[in-house]
């Protein structure tokens, strides 16, 4: 699967594009978005994008992992993660599918 990879530059200048603001005042709305979503994240709450998807943050415990090449024991400490669980809609419009409800 060979393809482009979507950059925030890329984002800035859709928006330049297609809403009409200057390439800064875009550059500094992308921004702007991905700050308070990270913020909200960070502060644990869940950032919701109808038509999108849901990102949230979960809390792993630690526990005993392998060392898949010697066997020996490791420990794996506690974390927080990012998870992206994707909405119903864009699940369809991936596989090419007309449509979808929206189930988020």
């Amino acid at each position: 699967m060979a393809g482009k990879t979507l950059t925030r530059a890329d984002l800035s200048e859709a928006v330049h594009r297609q809403i009409g603001l200057s390439r800064s005042e875009s550059a500094d709305l992308v921004k702007s978005m991905l700050d308070m979503m990270s913020e909200h994240l960070v502060h644990g709450e869940t950032v919701k994008l109808s038509s999108f998807g849901t990102f949230m943050v979960r809390s792993k415990n630690g526990r005993v992992g392998r060392n898949p090449k010697t066997g020996e024991e490791v420990p794996i400490t506690p974390r927080r993660v990012l998870v992206f669980r994707p909405s119903q809609v864009m699940k369809n419009v991936i596989n090419g599918l007309e449509g979808g409800s929206e189930e988020e």
